[in-house]
C-alpha cells in the first residue's frame, strides 16, 4: 500500500504549482481501498485536465496495479476546498 501511495504522489506533484499542499489519505471500506487525493483549488485543473484525459491516465496507472486481496482501488480527486 505505501508503493502505491509513493506512485500517486510521484505522478501528481510535478503536475500541480503547489506541491507540497497534496496530501494523500487512505480510507478502506468492505469492497475498496480509496486513495484520497487533496490538491490546492487552483491545481485541480491541471490533475483533471481536459476532459478528464489526466485524471483517466492517472487511475489507469493506478488501477493497473496488483494489490493482495480480493478489495479494489478507487481513487478520488478532490480539492482543497473546505
Amino acid at each position: 500500500m505505501k508503493d502505491l501511495q509513493a506512485l500517486v504522489l510521484t505522478i501528481v506533484r510535478p503536475l500541480v504549482t503547489q506541491p507540497d499542499q497534496v496530501q494523500l489519505e487512505v480510507s478502506e471500506s468492505e469492497e475498496f481501498i480509496e486513495y484520497n487525493l487533496t490538491v490546492a483549488p487552483e491545481d485541480i485543473g491541471r490533475i483533471i485536465g481536459k476532459q478528464g484525459r489526466v485524471a483517466k491516465a492517472i487511475r489507469t496507472i493506478v488501477y493497473s496495479v496488483r494489490i493482495n486481496g480480493p478489495k479494489k482501488v478507487r481513487l478520488n480527486i478532490l480539492d482543497g476546498k473546505e
